[in-house]
């Protein structure tokens, strides 16, 4: 039975990794392969690999992308109930990394636009849930994403959100963004979207602010580690591991993946963040957002 539920997009993602600058007009050389991909998706394949049962909510189109998503969540153990949404085409994301690894992306929302209450699968034995907020920055999804959120309130289970990137954020009335925070019990964020949900550049002084609407608050700073809290601690403070980057692709889902499942068995904000930053190396040294595959023999 899952114990950890994943709520929010699932993508394939079309990686082009370049390792000259680009030539608008012209021909770039890269390496391109496909992954899954959607934070959602992302943080429930690492989250499974990192030892917890976890289940996903997954909304595809009926479509060779929809079953490559899929079969791969069967490949890694991650339970599943298709969703697969006729008409639609299943959400795909153009990611281009950087000589240094840094990634930009073009996502198409495709079949996880319209995310409803319905999609919500049986609550029974789910311990935690990871709501990405692109469930709720997306205006077609997020009645029913808030309807997700109060029937997960009903059953007195916590959420771990990720508000998700600025671009997406900053499409959306700060007011109303802020207005979700207080939903959740824990909070996933990098220092750029700190930031930006609390105009403060300083991370302690961030981190307070974001304190004051979720109980506890973990603010990812890429080569710098991690900064978390909970309310009435110490804040804690957690390396990133020495690794060759090669793809930044998912690193915020990998660490959010790793820190969950181990918060299954140890609550220890210190020992969670330092599962989280060992997922994210793990990440950043391959090309794409998901633990890699072993092919059967």
């Amino acid at each position: 039975m899952a114990k950890v539920l994943c709520v929010g997009d699932v993508m394939l993602d079309v990686i082009a990794v370049i390792k000259t600058k680009i030539n608008y007009g012209s021909d770039t050389p890269s390496k391109i392969s496909t992954h899954g991909g959607g934070a959602a998706g992302n943080v429930a394949s690492w989250s499974q690999v990192s030892g917890a049962p976890t289940k996903i909510l997954a909304r595809v189109g009926n479509d060779s992308a929809g079953t490559a998503v899929i079969s791969e969540f069967d490949a890694l153990g991650v339970e599943h109930e298709d969703r697969i949404i006729e008409g639609a085409q299943t959400g795909v994301v153009v990611v281009l990394v950087d000589p240094s690894g840094e990634r930009t992306m073009f996502p198409e929302t495709g079949a996880n636009s319209g995310l409803a209450l319905k999609d919500l699968p049986d609550l029974h034995g789910i311990e935690v849930v990871y709501l990405s907020g692109y469930a709720l920055l997306d205006e077609v999804s997020r009645p029913g994403a808030l309807e997700i959120i109060a029937e997960i309130h009903r059953a007195n289970i916590p959420i771990f959100f990720d508000p998700a990137t600025v671009g997406g954020m900053s499409q959306v009335d700060i007011k109303e963004i802020r207005s979700w925070l207080p939903l959740m019990s824990a909070l996933f964020m990098n220092e750029e979207e700190a930031t930006f949900l609390t105009g403060f550049t300083q991370l302690e002084t961030a981190l307070g602010a974001l304190l004051q609407a979720a109980p506890t608050v973990v603010i990812k700073c890429g080569s710098e580690g991690a900064i978390g809290k909970s309310r009435g601690s110490e804040s804690v403070k957690v390396a990133a591991l020495p690794t060759q980057v090669i793809d930044t692709t998912g690193a915020g889902d990998s660490f959010a993946g790793g820190f969950i499942a181990t918060w299954l068995k140890n609550q220890d904000l210190k020992i969670c963040m330092e599962a989280g930053a060992a997922a994210a190396a793990q990440c950043v040294s391959i090309v794409g957002a998901r633990p890699h595959v072993t092919p059967a023999h």
